[in-house]
């Protein structure tokens, strides 16, 4: 595993910015989330199917159930509603992570997470016959938490060290992944049922699956946005952190039962989309330095930026077809972090 050593910093995380730094953070901000809403007006209103405006116009707002008013309330706009929901899962969980194993390049993956929700998912289609993602969304949290609590045992439970946790979660991944392998091998069925789902796709979106992943998204967000001045704390090293009066393993925990809520319902909606969480809360960084408080808002913001821009790409650049959003953002977000790596010094935790 990549760590690298903190960098000399004039304060640290979470202490009082310069006015300056402040102001940037502030637009900067600003200035995404006003990104974020032109691209859910764009993910709504282009499509793999073009529609003009005055029906998209219609079929949000004087719904009469044409063919372009059931394309653009019951496909688009339930499609732009779970971006915007797995992108700030997928961004939340990316920085906590990264933020708890003190790693730039961390992942949610590393803690077996994804892993577990994927398992959970092709055991159920496989030897339970489950189909829907209404039905995913169960299995998924059901086997994230799981592989939580088991990870979270090997790796010493209340003496869990950073590196412990990722070490445990890195050998749980390699087991889950030998195990879903050897399932799919063995079910050619199964394969086909979940080829779209195992490169991450929000082709199947609607309002129920919506439902039932909001309430594990939103409790999963909350947990994260709690943890900026604890993470910022634990930033500095346990010791210090210590006399600082954080809470190291209670930190811990909650920032393992966010990524779990995060990672458990965002892989059960969409598949396994691991990039957008390990691009973003990095580009984060660049922008706001090391607070955490900031990165984090930063990462609720930009993730659905980049998920729902990757989607309305998909959609766009193989009509009458579409490209799935798992492929377009490994394509989009690939070239751009290998860009960020090279042209400056990756930020540090």
């Amino acid at each position: 595993m990549l760590v690298e050593s903190p960098p000399e910093q004039s304060a640290p995380p979470g202490a009082p910015a310069p006015r300056s730094r402040q102001a940037v953070r502030v637009t900067g901000l600003a200035a995404a989330s006003v990104v974020l809403v032109l691209v859910v007006t764009a993910s709504i209103a282009v499509g793999s199917k073009p529609i003009p405006l005055d029906q998209v116009w219609h079929g949000l707002f004087h719904y009469s159930g044409t063919v372009a008013d059931v394309v653009v309330r019951d496909t688009r706009v339930p499609r732009t509603v779970l971006g915007l929901l797995v992108g700030l899962a997928l961004g939340l969980a990316g920085a906590v992570m990264q933020a708890l194993t003190r790693n730039p390049l961390a992942e949610p993956g590393i803690l077996g997470v994804n892993a577990g929700a994927a398992a959970a998912v092709v055991s159920a289609v496989s030897f339970l016959g489950a189909s829907t993602l209404s039905e995913f969304v169960w299995y998924a949290f059901a086997g994230a938490a799981s592989v939580s609590v088991l990870v979270y045992v090997l790796g010493g439970s209340r003496s869990a060290t950073p590196v412990r946790l990722a070490l445990a979660g890195t050998a749980a991944s390699a087991a889950l992944v030998g195990y879903i392998n050897a399932v799919v091998l063995m079910d050619s069925k199964a394969l086909d049922r979940l080829r779209f789902w195992t490169v991450g796709s929000l082709t199947s979106a609607n309002m129920e699956t919506v439902r039932q992943v909001l309430p594990f998204i939103a409790v999963g967000a909350l947990l994260a946005l709690t943890l900026g001045r604890p993470l910022n704390a634990m930033a500095m090293g346990d010791d210090t952190a210590k006399a600082l009066g954080a809470h190291l393993t209670r930190t811990r925990v909650i920032a393992m039962a966010a990524i779990t809520l995060l990672c458990g319902a965002a892989t059960a909606a969409c598949g396994p989309i691991v990039f957008v969480g390990l691009m973003i809360p990095h580009l984060a960084r660049v922008i706001t330095g090391p607070d955490m408080r900031w990165i984090l808002a930063y990462s609720a913001v930009l993730s659905p930026v980049l998920l729902l821009g990757a989607d309305v790409v998909g959609r766009i650049v193989t009509r009458p077809a579409e490209l799935q959003v798992g492929i377009v953002t490994a394509l989009i977000g690939g070239p751009v972090f290998i860009f960020l790596v090279r042209r400056r010094r990756m930020a540090q935790l």
